[in-house]
């Protein structure tokens, strides 16, 4: 069996060992007589792995203990259409600043059950850029402003935390999670999907500061109030089991690795491995994106002449590079370079398009 190096954007690459080990657990969960996805959420053995995933989860991100953490089924989108639900009163002003379709899709979530406000958008741009700070008009009684950590689709990444004053800040990292060190007490509460640097989709990550749950919030169901989920261990009904397990293998293989520091420092060096190969290839290739804004997670790309579009596809899959083509909404190519993508994964890539504009340039 030959693994290519997968670059896509998510479901994304999850590290080999990690799979190896799922592998090995597969037909029976240690000495429990059978699978990890056939036992009981309520037994020993999965409460375990439960209660293990979000100790460890805490070591990782360095989680201060007056903030609870949520595993939801689901992903990112569907805490994003909860959010005001659970914090923001019935008609209250919530601010977002849009700066690529993940932050415009977390708006349209949001504004069925609250004013919710556009404080900047780069749209009009293309987004290509941040929004300076001077320049978002925020409400002075907002429930919370919300912001996209890094636009998986756009490429477009937040690289200072932005300063919102007393008004809490919620913020999607579903793409640049443990991607590099992180003061969560910066934030009112940050979420992400899993699957990207977290484990397989299906569920997500909630970290919320434990005052925003006592905020009463609007009418919903015990099964959307986070509050109700922290204290029923986010476990009111039977939760991905399978996905919660192979979220803590993922973590506790972060760990081992070295934590957030050292992916820090491994995946600044992908990005600029990959950045300077698209910046010195004389405009074959080209990054729209402002470079104080660039992402990187994700880095979209595109020839010169699309003509060559599909040739590039082709042989870079032959060539073991899988899942580069670029989303719908953009076209061109799309590298994404999450924690479990190794730095020969990336050189390998960088040296394919210098090959290949040898080739076709």
């Amino acid at each position: 069996m030959s693994r290519a190096y997968n670059f896509s954007p998510g479901p994304a690459a999850l590290p080999e060992p990690v799979l190896r080990q799922a592998q090995a657990e597969m037909l029976e969960y240690r000495d429990s007589g059978a699978s990890i996805v056939e036992i009981s959420h309520r037994g020993e053995a999965f409460l375990d792995v439960a209660h293990r995933t979000e100790a460890d989860l805490r070591s990782l991100l360095s989680i201060p203990d007056d903030y609870a953490v949520l595993f939801t089924a689901g992903g990112a989108t569907t805490v994003q259409a909860l959010l005001p639900l659970n914090f923001a009163n019935a008609g209250q002003p919530v601010d977002y600043v849009v700066t690529g379709h993940w932050g415009k899709t977390a708006l349209k979530q949001a504004a069925p059950t609250a004013d919710a406000r556009i404080a900047a958008s780069t749209e009009a741009g293309g987004y290509r850029s941040l929004p300076p700070r001077g320049e978002w008009s925020l409400s002075p009684d907002a429930a919370y402003v919300h912001v996209t950590a890094n636009e998986t689709i756009h490429g477009v990444e937040f690289r200072e935390i932005p300063d919102v004053g007393d008004v809490p800040l919620i913020a999607d990292f579903s793409s640049s999670i443990a991607s590099e060190p992180l003061d969560i007490s910066r934030f009112g509460a940050i979420y992400a999907g899993a699957q990207k640097n977290l484990g397989p989709v299906g569920i997500a990550v909630l970290v919320v500061r434990r005052d925003l749950l006592e905020r009463a919030g609007q009418p919903r169901a015990p099964i959307f109030d986070y509050r109700a989920q922290l204290e029923g261990e986010s476990m009111l009904n039977t939760p991905p089991t399978w996905n919660w397990y192979m979220l803590g293998l993922t973590v506790k293989w972060m760990l081992d690795e070295g934590g957030v520091a050292v992916f820090a420092e491994r995946n600044a060096r992908k990005a600029a491995l990959l950045y300077a190969a698209i910046d010195g290839s004389g405009g074959f290739y080209r990054n729209e994106v402002a470079r104080e804004a660039r992402s990187r997670m994700n880095v979209p790309f595109f020839l010169r002449d699309p003509a060559l579009d599909a040739a590039f596809l082709r042989e870079s899959k032959a060539a073991g590079l899988v899942a580069l083509k670029g989303h719908r909404v953009l076209g061109g190519m799309r590298a994404s370079i999450y924690n479990a993508m190794p730095e020969a994964g990336v050189q390998a890539l960088v040296d394919f398009m210098q090959e290949f504009q040898q080739r076709h340039g």
